[in-house]
């Protein structure tokens, strides 16, 4: 049988529910600027009747849940956007800065010194007798050189911070999942009796979600979605198992936690290496796996899988690194194949990366099939001697292999070619031909060839040129070279003609006003040279060339910032329809607060009443 006292727990019941109504709107209003906070609801439900004849009689109100109003389904969307606008910021602030380096649509940069270096030759062979002019080539080509050097070095610092980011945020992620496995602890034991929801804890793994996705595009996956429409139609909530998984690896699995390990022992570079480790010990290259969110995007530019060299075997700043290289190379083997025409009293090449026995054709180096001339002069710029050297599929530098010989029975080498007793001159004089005039030398280990005037031709003042016909033999050698290095870290000028610019040659022939060398060099400009990428060739101009590199960085450039326009705008829609879910409306709030209010008072008149009632009551047995 319901009692007064009965009458007086309902009033009770309403104003415990009016004082949860107010805490939680509280609580609301008071993260209104709360990141990845989530507006909650207190729901409740009519408390269980008594029956009593004749029917039942009500008996209050009961809070049944405090539940976040949240859509997975939006949420995910909103995660999506967030990431692709992570990855796309990350590209189009790193690709505006590389683009910087190329400022040659201002005409500025490589391409305008490319044109003074060729302007400055062209001055030099209107009057190759010109001390000065000799002087201004040497500056303008150092000039232009350190400027390859220094855009490339630009590359390769912007590629070392990359790789930097890339290890503190690797060391975010790991952090980040770390908390989020004690989270889904913390989180099944709060509601372990099924009853209460960890609302804020839930919107604490939701800021790390939203998070660790943008870092590294992190897939969440939950166990079972279930929504609430009785309460709110945008209520869907995820509950039971729980990973995070990257490129298919787990890095969370309900409370249990897996790091990515970053290794940069044994590489030359420092640069960090990626793997996932599995239960057995066995370490996977993780890198490659990662292609969304803002480390996606570091890794797409850095690279990803690190090769035998040390150096990355994609990524785009590789790729530009490693078009650098390969201009900075053709540059540097077509100038000194030219070059290799003017008549010089000895010669010596690089350090060659090949040996005396390789044939020279398989050594990766730009070697081509064919002939170059050796030529001889007198002191008068007079030739004297000319002997075609041939290289093809079996030619090697040294006559080591005596058993491989050409169709006139001469070892297939560079040297037994140029020591081979021939009448070059048809004279039948056989003390006046190459073989005669000139001594040379392929010394090993160190594998470099040197070319010098016997010493009584040296004395008579001599001279002797490399012509080539399509070989690049001087080019690769670099046996009478104009620039040294082999690529765009370190070309540079020839050593000997910075300390002292006389020594450059406009010649071909030593005899005044001959400027045949330097009006090769202004034709190089305009000639089809050929770049090598591994096995791969490209023939192009030099300026054509160089205009395909900085085009591929302005057009990749123009398309992340066109990109990240269109996601930008994806994104804020996406934001715009999850705030309106989930995030807390102050102007709501304060309704809901006057309508709590109100309720309370009710309430408390409520308990007045009884109280009236009971004194009432009491009175009458008085």
């Amino acid at each position: 049988m319901a009692s007064i006292f009965n009458a007086l727990h309902i009033g009770y019941s309403g104003l415990n529910a009016a004082q949860i109504g107010i805490d939680t709107t509280g609580h609301n209003i008071s993260n209104a600027e709360t990141p990845g906070y989530t507006r909650q609801r207190v729901v409740t439900a009519a408390a269980t009747p008594i029956s009593i004849d004749p029917g039942q009689r009500g008996n209050g109100v009961q809070i049944t849940e405090i539940t976040r109003v949240f859509d997975s389904f939006v949420y995910n969307r909103y995660k999506s956007a967030s990431q692709n606008k992570s990855y796309s910021d990350e590209m189009k602030k790193n690709l505006q800065e590389l683009s910087t380096y190329f400022p040659d649509i201002q005409n500025n940069g490589i391409k305008a010194d490319l044109q003074s270096y060729f302007d400055t030759w062209q001055s030099l062979a209107d009057n190759p007798s010109n001390s000065a002019l000799k002087v201004s080539l040497a500056q303008q080509t150092q000039t232009l050189t350190q400027n390859i050097n220094q855009t490339r070095a630009k590359i390769t610092d912007l590629q070392s911070s990359l790789n930097d980011q890339v290890a503190v945020n690797i060391d975010e992620v790991n952090r980040i999942a770390e908390q989020i496995a004690n989270l889904n602890k913390s989180i099944n034991l709060a509601e372990s009796d099924g009853i209460n929801n960890a609302n804020d804890l839930r919107d604490q793994r939701g800021k790390l979600e939203l998070t660790l996705s943008n870092l590294i595009g992190a897939k969440v996956t939950e166990g079972q979605i279930t929504s609430n429409n009785v309460v709110d139609s945008n209520i869907s909530e995820g509950n039971g198992s729980y990973t995070i998984q990257v490129g298919g690896f787990n890095l969370v699995d309900g409370s249990s936690f897996h790091p990515i390990g970053i290794d940069k022992t044994g590489n030359k570079n420092g640069y960090n290496d990626l793997y996932y480790q599995r239960q057995d010990g066995v370490k996977i290259p993780f890198a490659e796996k990662i292609t969304s969110g803002k480390v996606g995007a570091l890794l797409e530019l850095r690279g990803s899988t690190i090769g035998s060299d040390g150096e990355f075997e994609d990524g785009f700043l590789q790729e530009t690194k490693t078009s650098m290289d390969n201009f900075a190379k053709g540059l540097i083997e077509s100038t000194n194949s030219v070059y290799a025409q003017s008549a010089t009293s000895q010669m010596r090449s690089n350090a060659l990366s090949f040996s005396d026995t390789s044939s020279l054709l398989s050594t990766g180096e730009n070697f081509k099939a064919g002939t170059f001339d050796v030529v001889a002069y007198d002191i008068d710029g007079k030739e004297v001697a000319r002997r075609s050297i041939t290289i093809n599929e079996q030619t090697v530098m040294d006559n080591a292999s005596a058993t491989n010989l050409l169709p006139d029975g001469t070892p297939n080498s560079i040297i037994a070619q140029l020591k081979a007793q021939k009448d070059d001159n048809a004279d039948n004089n056989a003390l006046n031909d190459i073989n005669s005039i000139l001594n040379p030398v392929f010394t090993t280990p160190a594998n470099t060839l040197s070319i010098d005037l016997s010493a009584s031709f040296g004395s008579q003042g001599y001279t002797f040129s490399i012509e080539d016909n399509g070989t690049n033999f001087a080019g690769v050698t670099g046996v009478n070279r104009f620039l040294d290095g082999n690529n765009a870290k370190n070309i540079s000028l020839k050593s000997d003609f910075k300390s002292d610019s006389s020594q450059i040659n406009a010649f071909k022939m030593p005899s005044s006003g001959d400027n045949q060398t330097a009006l090769g060099m202004v034709n190089l400009q305009f000639s089809s040279v050929d770049f090598t990428n591994g096995l791969s060739t490209t023939s192009d101009t030099i300026y054509n060339y160089y205009d395909s590199m900085v085009t591929k960085v302005g057009t990749k450039t123009n398309a992340a910032i066109t990109n990240n326009d269109t996601v930008t705008a994806q994104y804020n829609s996406i934001k715009q329809e999850q705030d309106s879910i989930s995030s807390v409306n102050i102007d709501e709030e304060m309704a809901n607060l006057i309508r709590y209010q109100t309720s309370y008072g009710a309430a408390a008149k409520i308990i007045t009443t009884i109280d009236q009632m009971m004194t009432t009551l009491l009175g009458i047995k008085a």
